[in-house]
């Protein structure tokens, strides 16, 4: 059976840009990362980002499914500085919602590449709404110590954030 630790939380008391849960320690299996957070980029909603251990250059490749309740949708992109993780309620959405997202990270420590799967989901009790569903891999071979989430402006106040240690036994 799993078991989940909580390794770290922030809740916002202002607005930040980014979100950092660093010197993650190497004592679990595997990590998730889970998110309420809105946005005050205009517009319904906003991207998020993630970065591993401060890499950027060309270290991350994604595949994403999205439904909006009307349309469907999917891309790809590879050799990317980061990678999209999904979208988040933003400025113009119903006000004092905010969007949710897990990012789930299996076998962080191990000396190769890092597959990651996203799910994120996005409100607006007006017109619209989105679930997208992320699959990432990471191309780089050192364990997971730090994990950056970013935004085109910011995360605003009450934006939560919670990071898991999970061990098998």
């Amino acid at each position: 059976m799993a078991t989940y630790t909580l390794i770290e939380s922030q809740v916002l008391g202002s607005s930040a840009a980014s979100v950092t849960f660093s010197a993650i320690p190497a004592t679990y299996t595997d990590l998730v990362l889970r998110a309420s957070a809105r946005g005050d980029t205009a517009g319904v909603i906003m991207n998020v980002n993630l970065q591993f251990n401060g890499v950027s250059g060309t270290s991350y490749s994604y595949t994403h499914l999205q439904g909006s309740g009307s349309a469907a949708s999917s891309g790809r992109d590879s050799s990317q500085p980061s990678s999209y993780v999904g979208y988040v309620d933003s400025a113009t959405a119903t006000s004092n919602t905010f969007g949710s997202l897990e990012v789930y990270i299996p076998s962080y420590t191990a000396s190769q590449s890092k597959p990651v799967s996203t799910i994120s989901h996005q409100e607006d009790n007006n017109t619209l709404g989105f679930v997208r569903a992320y699959a990432t891999l990471f191309s780089n071979s050192a364990a997971i110590s730090s994990i950056t989430l970013t935004t085109p402006s910011n995360f605003v106040a009450n934006s939560s954030f919670y990071l898991y240690g999970i061990k098998n036994s």
